[in-house]
């Protein structure tokens, strides 16, 4: 089913998304909690979005299930920092109409947007030094895969994906906590 799937055959594809829909509505949901409340953007949406996304992966060979959710966990990952800078060009003026909210509830989403988009910055600069453990973490933080599915994935022992992930956090950690824009 993946092979026809990534070959482009919509029935196999329609298939593969209803068989790992819960699957993916879990990672969405579990990505999501980490959002404040009152996001814009809620997990079934996201999933949808991704699917929207993923369908258009036809030059993605899938290998696996794990190797499905971690394309769809990179998709995730873009879904949700394309949505927190654009709320971030609104609210500096982008167009939109200002309401009154719930000031603290707003300046929460904010802050969460702003948190998000400096850890987008901080792991990019993680990829340009060490890929494969970026790879970890956007597999693990975005995707919810689990450290023996990241392992499967990247074809590299359990042990060394969790090595890979306490450095990434630590490293992560380090960079957005020295980040001025941060303070």
């Amino acid at each position: 089913m993946l092979l026809r799937a990534s070959e482009g055959e919509a029935n196999a594809v329609n298939h593969l998304f209803a068989v790992l829909h819960d699957d993916l509505r879990r990672i969405a949901a579990e990505r999501m909690s980490h959002e404040a409340a009152g996001h814009t953007l809620q997990p079934t949406a996201l999933v949808h979005e991704a699917y929207v996304r993923l369908v258009d992966q036809t030059r993605c060979r899938w290998q696996d299930r794990s190797h499905f959710l971690a394309v769809a966990s990179q998709v995730m990952r873009r879904i949700l920092v394309d949505h927190a800078r654009s709320r971030g060009r609104a609210k500096r003026g982008g167009g939109w109409k200002r309401v009154t909210l719930d000031k603290a509830l707003v300046e929460s989403a904010e802050a969460q947007d702003e948190n998000l988009i400096a850890l987008d910055d901080a792991l990019n600069k993680l990829q340009q030094v060490h890929p494969e453990k970026a790879r970890v973490v956007e597999m693990r933080y975005f995707g919810g895969l689990t450290v023996a599915e990241c392992a499967k994935v990247l074809g590299i022992s359990v042990r060394t994906v969790a090595r890979h992930w306490d450095f990434a956090q630590a490293w992560l950690f380090r960079e957005i906590s020295s980040d001025p824009s941060q303070a």
